[in-house]
C-alpha cells in the first residue's frame, strides 16, 4: 500500500475534473431524448445516432486542442439477439491517444445507450442520466484531462452502444483488440457512477464500488484448479487491478473517493461491459456507485404515490462524479506511464526457509518490485526493489507467504502486480 501511494504521487497530478463540464456532458446526452440502441440513427437531434455523433464531435474537439493527439474511430458490427430480433448495427465511438507503444493499451469506457422499463421500447424518453451518461461524461472528461500528454501505452477512450441489449458494444471492442495486436493492460468500465442518494433515501458519498473477479473466467478448469492450489484466488490480474485502484484512490485524498473493493465480478446476478474483456483474459473492473437507486434505473418516467421514477439529471451528484473521475484519471495515468506487468512469475522453496522468485523480463522496465505478504492477509505488506529477474527472499517460507512482482519504469510508474505461482506455470 505504501508503494502504491508513493507511485501515485510520483507522476504530476492531472488537473481536477470539472464539475460544470461533467454536468454539461450529462445534460447534452439527456437532451437526445432516448439513446436506446434500436432508436433512430438518422434524426440529427434525437436518438442514439445523434448521441454517437455528438460523442465523436467531443473527441474531435478535444483532439484539436492538442494537435491531433486524440483521433476518432468508429467501429461497428451487426448483432442479433432476443433484444434485437431483427438485428441492429452496434457502433462504438473511440478516442485513441497514441502512446510510444501503439500495441499496449489501457481502456476506459462507458455505454451511451439508455432504456426504460420495457427493454424493447425505443421510442419513449429514456434520459439515462446516471445509467450511463455519467460514465460517458467521465470518459470524455478523462480525455480532456490527459490530452496532450505522452504516455508509454496507448489510451483508448471508449463509448459503447448495445450494453442494454447484451453487452454488444463491449463485445465488439474486446473482439477487435486481439486482431489488432493490442496488449490490454487494463480495462476500466464506468457504469452508474454519478449518484449518492440511493434506494429509500440512503445517501453514501464516501466511496465508490470497484468490482473485480478473482478466479479468472478465461481460465480452463485445470488452470482454475492450479490457481486454487497455489492460493491465488485473490490475486488474478483483475483483482490486482482493483487493489491498485484502491491504493491510487488513497493517494488522492479528498480529491478522490475511497474505494470499496467488491470481491465479485459485478453486482449480484448482474453484469456489465467489462465482462467481454474478462472472457478474453484481459484485466477489467467495474466502477459503480455505493448506493443504487432502483427507482431511477430502467424506469418509465412517471410519478406514483409521491415517488418520481426515472433516470433524470436532478438525481445526480456531480461533485461525487468528479471524484470518481479523478480516481479513473489517476489510474489511467499511472498504468499508461508504467511498463506492462510481468507476463509470468514463479516461486520455489519447498522444504526451505527461503523463497526463490523468478519472472519474465519486461520491455521498458528499469527495475522490479517484489512484493510479499503472509498467507493470512490480503494486501502486500513488504517489498524489495531489484534490477535482475530473480531474487531470493531469505527467511520468507514459501508455505506461509504469497509473492508477486511488478515492473517499474524510468519515471517510477509501477505496473500491476503479477502473482507468482509454481515453477513451470
Amino acid at each position: 500500500m505504501i508503494a502504491a501511494l508513493l507511485l501515485a504521487a510520483a507522476a504530476p497530478a492531472a488537473p481536477a475534473p470539472s464539475v460544470p463540464r461533467l454536468k454539461a456532458s450529462v445534460a447534452a446526452l439527456v437532451g437526445f431524448g432516448t439513446r436506446h440502441t434500436l432508436s433512430t440513427t438518422t434524426d440529427p437531434k434525437r436518438g442514439i445516432g445523434a448521441a454517437r455523433d455528438w460523442a465523436a464531435a467531443q473527441f474531435q474537439e478535444i483532439g484539436a486542442t492538442c494537435g491531433g493527439c486524440i483521433t476518432v474511430e468508429r467501429i461497428n458490427r451487426s448483432f442479433t439477439g432476443p433484444r434485437a430480433p431483427n438485428g441492429v448495427m452496434v457502433e462504438d465511438v473511440l478516442g485513441i491517444q497514441r502512446g510510444r507503444d501503439p500495441n499496449r493499451v489501457v481502456i476506459v469506457g462507458a455505454h451511451i445507450d439508455s432504456r426504460v422499463t420495457d427493454v424493447m421500447n425505443f421510442t419513449d424518453d429514456a434520459p439515462g442520466a446516471n445509467d450511463d451518461a455519467s460514465g460517458v461524461a467521465l470518459v470524455l472528461e478523462a480525455a480532456r484531462l490527459l490530452a496532450g500528454r505522452q504516455f508509454d501505452a496507448t489510451i483508448v477512450y471508449a463509448v459503447f452502444s448495445g450494453e442494454e441489449q447484451g453487452l454488444w458494444g463491449a463485445t465488439l471492442l474486446a473482439e477487435t483488440a486481439k486482431p489488432r495486436g493490442w496488449q490490454v493492460s487494463a480495462m476500466l468500465n464506468n457504469d452508474i457512477v454519478g449518484n449518492t442518494m440511493g434506494q429509500g433515501g440512503k445517501r453514501e458519498a464516501r466511496w465508490v464500488r470497484v468490482f473485480s473477479e478473482g478466479i479468472r473466467s478465461s481460465e480452463d478448469l485445470a488452470q482454475q484448479q492450479r490457481r486454487r492450489s497455489e492460493g491465488g484466488e485473490d490475486d488474478g490480474p483483475s483483482r490486482a487491478l482493483a487493489k491498485a485502484i484502491d491504493g491510487i484512490a488513497d493517494g488522492l485524498g479528498p480529491r478522490g473517493v475511497d474505494v470499496f473493493l467488491d470481491r465479485r465480478p459485478d453486482r449480484f446476478g448482474r453484469g456489465g461491459d467489462h465482462e467481454p474483456f474478462l472472457k478474453l483474459g484481459y484485466p477489467a473492473i467495474r466502477f459503480s456507485v455505493a448506493n443504487e437507486d432502483w427507482d431511477a434505473q430502467h424506469q418509465d418516467l412517471r410519478t406514483e404515490a409521491g415517488t418520481a421514477y426515472g433516470d433524470t439529471i436532478d438525481k445526480m451528484d456531480f461533485p461525487y462524479l468528479a471524484k470518481v473521475t479523478a480516481v479513473n484519471v489517476a489510474t489511467v495515468q499511472r498504468l499508461a506511464a508504467a511498463p506492462a506487468a510481468p507476463a509470468s512469475a514463479s516461486i520455489a522453496g519447498a522444504l526451505s526457509r527461503d523463497t526463490t522468485v523468478k519472472w519474465a523480463a519486461v520491455p521498458g522496465a528499469v527495475r522490479y518490485r517484489v512484493h510479499w505478504r503472509r498467507n493470512d492477509t490480503q494486501d502486500w505488506s513488504q517489498s524489495r526493489e531489484v534490477t535482475e529477474t530473480e531474487t531470493v527472499l531469505t527467511q520468507v517460507p514459501v508455505d506461509d507467504h504469497f509473492v508477486g512482482v511488478s515492473a517499474i519504469g524510468a519515471d517510477g510508474a509501477e505496473s500491476l502486480v503479477t502473482f507468482a505461482g509454481r515453477e513451470g506455470r
